[in-house]
């Protein structure tokens, strides 16, 4: 089974990943939803925070994560240069000279081309992390999103894609409500 390009990501009512300053105050990271997302996507849990959360130290449903700068700058920002151990690390940049960790793979190449390398390979499917530029830039390439909607507006901030992307005609897969008002939708590629 080929493997395929998941954006999986946080957002709000009104389609922000972020507030501008890459912040994520009002997003909900306690109640049901959070049972469910432990155990489906374990791996997707900063490694520091597993014990917290109790998140086993499993790889399920991803084996590669791909982070933009900004994204990959949260966790930087924290002491944390390899947040999601032991998935392989992909970061993309153009103004990054190097990675602080040996284990964070830098890119400044097409991330497309890579992604469609990364396809044929052997391997579990590849989360995209975020941010809102590198989802854009592959949007071509994206075969299923799953969008952890939380019950809030922010009114500005990161957007869930950057800028114009054209039409992506998708199909609803999957939806579970929650009752703390977070929405879990799973869509695909209507190809």
């Amino acid at each position: 089974m080929p493997r395929k390009l998941v954006y999986y990501v946080a957002v709000t009512v009104d389609g922000f990943i972020a507030h501008r300053d890459g912040s994520f105050e009002g997003f909900l990271f306690q109640g049901e939803h959070i049972t469910d997302l432990i155990r489906e996507f374990p791996e997707t849990f900063p490694a520091h925070l597993h014990p917290l959360f109790g998140v086993p130290d499993e790889v399920r449903r991803f084996d590669t994560v791909l982070m933009g700068r900004h994204t990959y700058e949260v966790g930087l920002r924290e002491g944390f240069t390899n947040p999601y151990r032991p998935l392989r690390q992909l970061v993309f940049s153009r103004t990054m000279e190097t990675s602080p960790d040996p284990a964070d793979a830098l890119h400044r190449e097409d991330p497309a081309d890579l992604v469609r390398q990364l396809k044929t390979a052997e391997g579990k499917d590849i989360w995209l992390c975020g941010g809102s530029q590198l989802a854009s830039a592959l949007i071509g390439e994206i075969d299923e999103l799953i969008l952890k909607i939380n019950p809030v507006l922010f009114g500005a901030g990161i957007s869930l894609f950057d800028g114009s992307i054209g039409p992506l005609d998708l199909t609803l897969a999957d939806r579970k409500e929650y009752p703390n008002g977070v929405v879990i939708a799973r869509y695909l590629r209507t190809l």
